[in-house]
């Protein structure tokens, strides 16, 4: 049975600030209730009966109580503090640390923009509805409970008033929760989706104002953004019946007990300084309901966002490690023993079918075929970035779901077809390949992957800071970098998906002789549009309809196979026309 993991959880090692928390609240509100009696006793046995001595002392009295409520409040604010922003660290922490741990399907199901919600708007919540309920939620009950209690003790008529109002307010809080919680739900998922729009806007700014789509993106983010204002304001309409009942139950309170207490005065069976203290319990309950209100409204709205926190905490990956992994991988050959796959976990929607293939270590696999005839997913499975739904993917020998996976990756090195570099230095980003790299093993493989010479044209070289996502350097030399990071793991196998379209044929062409050259024993799988880029390869496979159509060299397929030749024909004939 999986063990559900829960935000109490996160508390961790702010537990003791967590306890601390109510304790010292309970007593900040025991000298709180304490202070109206005390004042009482003042008024009636030191002003009233002009008793000097008793005015000093039950003054003393009253500074010292006031001085202590004080300090325990400014310890429970800070012990509060404390544990609700640990609490919401641990949280992003455990969240972002989930996230890292997800596989492909697993990170296709959350959205970035969902993910990002979660970890900043969520948490948010969270943390103040944490912050309120240990400190608020403990305070304003003690609170309610004493100043009842002490209002019952002076009159038991005035303090049935109060019996009266509390089950009246909570049935209107109950149903405004109730109520308010499925919109807070629906309006956090529009939230993911603002974000995602936010996001792809920015990613994609220079498309945008290429083609002058700006007042579509206002259109667009306008929707998202009023149909966001639409929900809150329904749920905030909801959320403002809590006044109007609030000041209802007070003011309701205030008249009654100040109607009977006058004639209580009158009649000689109160004292002034017990209706100075009563009409202090009578604030601090009402102030206590009142708190305790802002409080479940809080909690409506946290809800939600705990339910969305959970969900991503309690998601599993679906690829896991075996109970014995394998550590180490004995060589670069890739075995595809009648592999299908399908994202859907649905034989019937399989976008690859009925694999099979046996590449020896040191080999050169081109593959070619046209979009979406899951030339890239073919190379997702040898590093198991996706399970195989059907057949299996061979290693070294050994079935790619019996590895560690940390150390199969760590001999396979993937050149994805997104480009990605990180906001740091050009070191920053090759050390992603291997941390403790020297800096001339960084030039030796940027030398390999044709990137040194422009390096060298920077004013800082190495040490050349690169922009969020690379926009700073072209398309091609953004290419090259991430063939060098590949290069510096120094793996068994490599795989360049579609990596070297954005250089030209001549420098693609030197950088497939340094492969040749300087990294023989290196399985490479090389996915390309332009034959130049695999014709010299070991072993090239047409792909079709997630099927292999053809496999051969470039000679054999010229002869045999249709669709090799005719991609052929039309590529050279392209380049005789052009020159």
């Amino acid at each position: 049975m999986k063990k559900k993991r829960k935000i109490a959880h996160c508390i961790r090692e702010f537990k003791l600030m967590t306890a601390l928390t109510p304790i010292f609240v309970i007593g900040e509100v025991i000298f709180d209730v304490l202070i109206p009696k005390t004042m009482a006793t003042l008024i009636d046995e030191g002003v009233n009966a002009g008793n000097i001595e008793n005015i000093l002392y039950y003054g003393g009295v009253l500074v010292i109580m006031a001085l202590v409520a004080l300090i325990l409040g400014a310890l429970s604010g800070r012990c509060a503090a404390r544990a609700s922003t640990g609490l919401s660290r641990n949280l992003r922490r455990e969240m972002y640390a989930r996230v890292q741990k997800f596989s492909f399907s697993n990170i296709d199901k959350y959205s970035t923009g969902g993910i990002i919600t979660r970890l900043s708007t969520d948490v948010t919540n969270v943390q103040l509805a944490f912050l309120m309920i240990i400190r608020i939620a403990v305070r304003c009950p003690v609170m309610l409970v004493c100043a009842w209690i002490l209002t019952a003790r002076l009159n038991v008529k005035l303090a049935l008033i109060f019996l009266v109002t509390i089950p009246v307010l909570a049935i209107g809080l109950l149903i405004i929760m109730r109520n308010a919680h499925p919109i807070f739900e629906r309006v956090f998922k529009k939230y993911d989706w603002m974000n995602n729009v936010v996001q792809e806007n920015l990613l994609g700014i220079r498309v945008v104002k290429s083609f002058v789509r700006e007042d579509h993106e206002r259109e667009k983010f306008g929707k998202v953004s009023q149909e966001i204002y639409m929900d809150f304001t329904k749920a905030e309409k909801l959320l403002a019946f809590n006044m109007p009942l609030m000041q209802l139950c007070v003011y309701g309170s205030i008249i009654a007990v100040s109607w009977l207490s006058a004639h209580l005065v009158v009649g000689g069976s109160m004292t002034t300084g017990d209706l100075t203290s009563m009409f202090s319990y009578i604030m601090m309950i009402l102030m206590s309901l009142m708190m305790l209100s802002m409080v479940l409204v809080m909690i409506t709205l946290a809800r939600s966002s705990a339910e969305r926190i959970t969900e991503l905490l309690n998601e599993e990956s679906d690829l896991k490690n075996g109970d014995n992994p394998v550590e180490v991988v004995k060589d670069g050959s890739v075995v595809f023993e009648n592999v299908s796959f399908s994202y859907a976990k649905d034989p019937t929607k399989e976008c690859l079918k009925n694999v099979n293939l046996d590449i020896k270590s040191g080999q050169t696999v081109g593959i070619l075929g046209g979009t979406g005839t899951s030339k890239s997913t073919l190379v997702q499975l040898i590093p198991r970035l996706y399970d195989a739904t059907e057949g299996r993917v061979l290693v070294g020998g050994v079935d790619v779901r019996d590895y560690d996976m940390e150390a199969l990756r760590e001999q396979v090195a993937m050149v994805l077809q997104k480009n990605v570099l990180f906001s740091g230095t050009i070191k920053e980003n090759l050390r992603w390949g291997k941390e403790d790299a020297t800096d001339e093993e960084m030039v030796r493989v940027c030398k390999l992957a044709q990137a040194d010479s422009f390096i060298q044209e920077f004013p800082d070289k190495y040490d050349t800071y690169i922009e969020q996502g690379g926009s700073n350097v072209s398309g091609g030399q953004k290419q090259r970098l991430c063939i060098a990071r590949a290069l510096l793991k120094h793996p068994k196998i490599l795989i360049l998906d579609d990596s070297t379209s954005a250089v030209d044929t001549k420098t693609d062409a030197m950088i497939r002789r340094a492969f040749r050259e300087e990294i023989p024993d290196t399985t490479k799988f090389i996915i390309a549009q332009r034959i130049s880029s695999i014709e010299d390869a070991d072993l090239i496979l047409v792909m079709e309809g997630g099927a292999i159509a053809a496999m051969g060299t470039h000679n054999q397929l010229l002869e045999s196979c249709d669709i090799y030749r005719e991609i052929y024909q039309s590529q050279t004939k392209g380049g005789s026309e052009n020159e």
